[in-house]
Protein backbone atom coordinates (compact mmCIF):
# COMPACT_ATOMS: atom_id res chain seq x y z
CA UNK A 1 0.00 0.00 0.00
CA UNK A 2 1.44 3.39 -1.05
CA UNK A 3 2.03 6.01 1.25
CA UNK A 4 -0.92 8.26 -0.29
CA UNK A 5 -3.43 5.40 0.26
CA UNK A 6 -2.20 4.50 4.02
CA UNK A 7 -2.89 8.63 4.30
CA UNK A 8 -6.56 8.26 2.90
CA UNK A 9 -7.47 5.05 4.78
CA UNK A 10 -6.17 6.60 8.26
CA UNK A 11 -8.33 9.94 7.45
CA UNK A 12 -11.31 8.03 6.31
CA UNK A 13 -10.78 6.50 10.01
CA UNK A 14 -10.93 9.53 11.72
CA UNK A 15 -13.73 11.02 9.90
CA UNK A 16 -15.82 8.09 10.50
CA UNK A 17 -14.63 8.87 14.83
CA UNK A 18 -15.20 12.60 14.46
CA UNK A 19 -18.98 12.11 12.90
CA UNK A 20 -19.81 10.27 15.85
CA UNK A 21 -18.99 13.35 18.30
CA UNK A 22 -22.05 15.57 17.33
CA UNK A 23 -21.01 18.92 18.65
CA UNK A 24 -23.15 21.63 17.73
CA UNK A 25 -25.34 22.79 14.47
CA UNK A 26 -24.80 24.39 11.20
CA UNK A 27 -27.84 25.55 9.05
CA UNK A 28 -28.93 26.78 6.03
CA UNK A 29 -31.99 28.24 4.39
CA UNK A 30 -34.46 25.64 2.98
CA UNK A 31 -34.34 26.92 -0.63
CA UNK A 32 -30.68 26.17 -0.24
CA UNK A 33 -29.60 29.17 0.37
CA UNK A 34 -28.39 30.40 -3.17
CA UNK A 35 -30.31 32.39 -5.83
CA UNK A 36 -29.22 31.56 -8.97
CA UNK A 37 -27.99 34.07 -11.62
CA UNK A 38 -29.67 32.12 -14.05
CA UNK A 39 -32.56 29.33 -13.48
CA UNK A 40 -31.05 27.81 -10.16
CA UNK A 41 -30.36 24.72 -12.11
CA UNK A 42 -27.01 22.75 -11.87
CA UNK A 43 -25.08 24.28 -15.39
CA UNK A 44 -25.53 21.86 -18.35
CA UNK A 45 -21.67 21.28 -18.41
CA UNK A 46 -18.65 19.15 -19.02
CA UNK A 47 -15.55 19.36 -16.66
CA UNK A 48 -13.79 20.71 -20.15
CA UNK A 49 -15.86 23.77 -20.01
CA UNK A 50 -14.56 25.23 -16.95
CA UNK A 51 -11.84 27.45 -16.79
CA UNK A 52 -8.39 26.19 -15.46
CA UNK A 53 -5.16 27.87 -14.16
CA UNK A 54 -6.59 28.74 -10.25
CA UNK A 55 -7.72 32.18 -9.16
CA UNK A 56 -5.82 33.90 -11.89
CA UNK A 57 -8.52 32.89 -14.31
CA UNK A 58 -10.95 35.27 -12.76
CA UNK A 59 -10.75 37.62 -15.81
CA UNK A 60 -14.35 38.69 -15.42
CA UNK A 61 -14.75 38.78 -11.36
CA UNK A 62 -16.67 42.45 -11.88
CA UNK A 63 -19.36 41.01 -13.98
CA UNK A 64 -20.11 37.94 -11.45
CA UNK A 65 -24.08 38.36 -10.31
CA UNK A 66 -24.85 38.85 -6.81
CA UNK A 67 -26.08 35.55 -6.01
CA UNK A 68 -28.53 36.45 -2.53
CA UNK A 69 -31.05 38.71 -4.34
CA UNK A 70 -33.40 37.44 -2.06
CA UNK A 71 -34.00 36.99 1.67
CA UNK A 72 -33.03 33.90 2.89
CA UNK A 73 -36.84 32.03 4.83
CA UNK A 74 -37.67 29.09 6.98
CA UNK A 75 -34.02 28.80 8.29
CA UNK A 76 -33.27 25.15 9.01
CA UNK A 77 -30.77 22.85 10.77
CA UNK A 78 -28.87 20.88 9.10
CA UNK A 79 -26.39 18.34 10.69
CA UNK A 80 -22.67 19.37 12.32
CA UNK A 81 -19.60 17.50 12.13
CA UNK A 82 -16.20 18.51 14.45
CA UNK A 83 -13.31 19.91 13.14
CA UNK A 84 -11.76 17.00 12.26
CA UNK A 85 -8.02 16.07 11.90
CA UNK A 86 -6.69 18.63 9.42
CA UNK A 87 -7.69 21.96 10.75
CA UNK A 88 -4.95 24.29 12.06
CA UNK A 89 -4.64 27.05 14.53
CA UNK A 90 -3.75 29.82 12.08
CA UNK A 91 -6.54 31.90 11.26
CA UNK A 92 -4.83 33.92 7.95
CA UNK A 93 -7.69 37.01 7.04
CA UNK A 94 -7.46 37.39 2.86
CA UNK A 95 -9.56 36.57 0.18
CA UNK A 96 -8.43 34.65 -1.70
CA UNK A 97 -6.58 31.57 -0.34
CA UNK A 98 -5.16 29.65 -3.06
CA UNK A 99 -1.53 30.67 -2.85
CA UNK A 100 -1.58 30.28 -6.43
CA UNK A 101 -2.05 26.86 -7.22
CA UNK A 102 -4.07 25.49 -10.57
CA UNK A 103 -7.52 23.89 -10.26
CA UNK A 104 -10.73 25.15 -11.81
CA UNK A 105 -11.49 28.39 -9.83
CA UNK A 106 -14.39 28.81 -7.58
CA UNK A 107 -15.69 31.87 -5.99
CA UNK A 108 -17.09 31.15 -2.75
CA UNK A 109 -19.95 33.19 -1.67
CA UNK A 110 -21.60 32.03 1.99
CA UNK A 111 -23.93 34.28 4.15
CA UNK A 112 -24.75 33.81 7.44
CA UNK A 113 -28.31 34.16 9.20
CA UNK A 114 -29.39 33.74 12.70
CA UNK A 115 -32.30 31.49 13.39
CA UNK A 116 -35.08 34.26 12.11
CA UNK A 117 -32.74 34.69 8.66
CA UNK A 118 -31.36 38.41 9.72
CA UNK A 119 -28.11 38.51 8.60
CA UNK A 120 -25.16 38.50 10.87
CA UNK A 121 -22.51 41.10 10.56
CA UNK A 122 -19.17 41.17 11.84
CA UNK A 123 -18.84 37.16 12.19
CA UNK A 124 -15.92 35.56 11.78
CA UNK A 125 -15.76 32.78 8.44
CA UNK A 126 -13.11 30.39 8.46
CA UNK A 127 -12.74 27.93 5.41
CA UNK A 128 -10.30 25.01 4.69
CA UNK A 129 -10.77 21.98 1.97
CA UNK A 130 -7.92 20.21 -0.05
CA UNK A 131 -6.26 21.29 -2.99
CA UNK A 132 -6.52 19.85 -6.14
CA UNK A 133 -3.91 16.77 -5.38
CA UNK A 134 -6.67 15.69 -2.54
CA UNK A 135 -4.28 17.09 0.07
CA UNK A 136 -4.47 19.47 3.28
CA UNK A 137 -1.93 22.20 4.15
CA UNK A 138 -0.27 23.65 7.20
CA UNK A 139 0.40 22.43 10.99
CA UNK A 140 -2.70 20.23 11.57
CA UNK A 141 -3.21 17.81 14.05
CA UNK A 142 -2.89 14.90 12.35
CA UNK A 143 -0.27 15.55 9.38
CA UNK A 144 0.27 11.88 8.13
CA UNK A 145 -3.05 11.61 7.18
CA UNK A 146 -4.09 15.26 6.21
CA UNK A 147 -0.88 15.55 4.24
CA UNK A 148 -0.07 13.86 0.79
CA UNK A 149 3.77 15.55 1.14
CA UNK A 150 5.26 16.74 4.46
CA UNK A 151 6.67 19.93 2.80
CA UNK A 152 3.11 20.93 2.64
CA UNK A 153 3.14 22.02 6.58
CA UNK A 154 4.77 24.99 5.63
CA UNK A 155 2.17 25.83 3.38
CA UNK A 156 -1.33 26.83 4.14
CA UNK A 157 -3.27 26.48 0.85
CA UNK A 158 -7.12 26.20 0.77
CA UNK A 159 -7.39 28.18 4.45
CA UNK A 160 -8.74 31.61 5.21
CA UNK A 161 -10.98 33.92 6.85
CA UNK A 162 -13.41 36.38 6.36
CA UNK A 163 -15.33 38.61 8.46
CA UNK A 164 -18.86 39.30 7.30
CA UNK A 165 -20.36 42.35 5.91
CA UNK A 166 -23.51 44.26 7.20
CA UNK A 167 -25.35 41.72 4.37
CA UNK A 168 -24.03 38.68 7.05
CA UNK A 169 -21.92 37.62 3.54
CA UNK A 170 -18.39 36.90 3.00
CA UNK A 171 -16.34 35.51 -0.28
CA UNK A 172 -13.29 33.69 -0.66
CA UNK A 173 -11.31 32.88 -4.19
CA UNK A 174 -10.31 29.68 -4.35
CA UNK A 175 -10.27 26.42 -6.17
CA UNK A 176 -12.32 23.36 -6.42
CA UNK A 177 -11.28 20.91 -4.12
CA UNK A 178 -9.41 17.30 -4.99
CA UNK A 179 -10.57 14.14 -3.79
CA UNK A 180 -9.13 11.57 -0.80
CA UNK A 181 -9.94 8.44 -0.28
CA UNK A 182 -13.66 7.74 1.77
CA UNK A 183 -14.94 11.22 1.31
CA UNK A 184 -17.23 12.81 -1.07
CA UNK A 185 -15.96 16.21 -2.53
CA UNK A 186 -16.45 19.16 0.59
CA UNK A 187 -15.24 22.08 2.22
CA UNK A 188 -14.86 22.84 5.98
CA UNK A 189 -16.41 25.55 7.52
CA UNK A 190 -16.58 26.99 11.23
CA UNK A 191 -18.09 30.41 12.09
CA UNK A 192 -16.82 32.36 15.06
CA UNK A 193 -18.15 35.63 17.02
CA UNK A 194 -15.46 36.69 18.92
CA UNK A 195 -13.22 34.42 20.34
CA UNK A 196 -16.12 31.84 20.41
CA UNK A 197 -16.62 29.06 18.06
CA UNK A 198 -20.46 28.71 16.99
CA UNK A 199 -20.84 26.26 14.23
CA UNK A 200 -18.90 24.07 12.73
CA UNK A 201 -19.46 21.49 9.53
CA UNK A 202 -19.00 21.04 5.74
CA UNK A 203 -20.17 21.66 2.62
CA UNK A 204 -20.67 19.60 -0.22
CA UNK A 205 -20.76 19.91 -4.27
CA UNK A 206 -23.07 18.36 -6.55
CA UNK A 207 -22.63 15.28 -7.55
CA UNK A 208 -23.18 15.48 -11.19
CA UNK A 209 -20.32 18.39 -11.27
CA UNK A 210 -18.24 16.89 -9.51
CA UNK A 211 -18.44 13.36 -12.02
CA UNK A 212 -18.18 15.91 -14.98
CA UNK A 213 -15.13 17.40 -13.76
CA UNK A 214 -13.12 14.64 -12.32
CA UNK A 215 -13.90 13.34 -15.86
CA UNK A 216 -12.55 15.35 -18.54
CA UNK A 217 -11.31 18.78 -16.98
CA UNK A 218 -7.65 18.88 -17.65
CA UNK A 219 -6.10 19.61 -14.28
CA UNK A 220 -8.40 16.80 -12.93
CA UNK A 221 -9.04 14.15 -14.83
CA UNK A 222 -5.72 12.19 -14.29
CA UNK A 223 -7.14 11.41 -10.45
CA UNK A 224 -9.96 9.29 -11.79
CA UNK A 225 -13.61 9.77 -10.32
CA UNK A 226 -14.16 9.85 -6.38
CA UNK A 227 -14.24 6.90 -4.84
CA UNK A 228 -17.11 7.93 -2.72
CA UNK A 229 -20.08 9.16 -3.06
CA UNK A 230 -23.03 11.32 -1.37
CA UNK A 231 -24.80 7.71 -0.37
CA UNK A 232 -21.68 6.30 0.73
CA UNK A 233 -19.76 9.50 2.66
CA UNK A 234 -19.89 9.12 6.47
CA UNK A 235 -21.13 12.74 6.80
CA UNK A 236 -23.76 12.91 4.19
CA UNK A 237 -24.59 9.79 3.13
CA UNK A 238 -27.41 9.39 6.49
CA UNK A 239 -29.12 12.74 5.63
CA UNK A 240 -32.54 12.44 3.68
CA UNK A 241 -32.12 14.16 -0.04
CA UNK A 242 -34.09 17.18 1.60
CA UNK A 243 -30.89 17.83 4.43
CA UNK A 244 -28.34 16.55 1.40
CA UNK A 245 -29.37 19.44 -0.81
CA UNK A 246 -29.14 21.88 2.52
CA UNK A 247 -25.70 20.72 2.82
CA UNK A 248 -24.98 20.93 -0.84
CA UNK A 249 -23.63 24.51 -2.90
CA UNK A 250 -25.76 26.03 -5.78
CA UNK A 251 -23.54 26.50 -8.86
CA UNK A 252 -23.30 28.96 -12.02
CA UNK A 253 -20.82 28.80 -14.22
CA UNK A 254 -19.47 32.45 -15.30
CA UNK A 255 -18.33 33.63 -18.70
CA UNK A 256 -14.57 33.03 -18.24
CA UNK A 257 -15.74 29.36 -17.19
CA UNK A 258 -15.15 29.81 -13.37
CA UNK A 259 -17.25 28.18 -10.88
CA UNK A 260 -19.87 30.65 -8.49
CA UNK A 261 -20.43 28.35 -5.48
CA UNK A 262 -23.28 29.86 -2.94
CA UNK A 263 -24.86 29.04 0.27
CA UNK A 264 -26.69 30.25 3.38
CA UNK A 265 -25.77 28.91 7.00
CA UNK A 266 -27.95 29.69 9.73
CA UNK A 267 -26.49 30.13 13.14
CA UNK A 268 -28.06 29.34 15.57
CA UNK A 269 -27.56 30.48 19.52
Amino acid sequence: MSKLMNRRVLLRRLCYAAAAVPLIDACSSDSGGFDSPTDGSVPDVSGADWASGGTAAMTDKASYPDPFTTTASSCLLVGSTTEGPCTTATDLSREDVSEGWAGLPVRLALRVVDASCNPLAGVTVKIWHTNLEGSYSGVTPNPGACLTQTAYAADDFMRGVQVTDANGIVFFDTCFPGWYRGRAIHLHFQIKSGNSSTKVSQLFFPESITSGIFASHPEYASYGQPDTTFDSDNIIGGLSSAEQARSTFEVARMTDGVMLASKTVTVTA
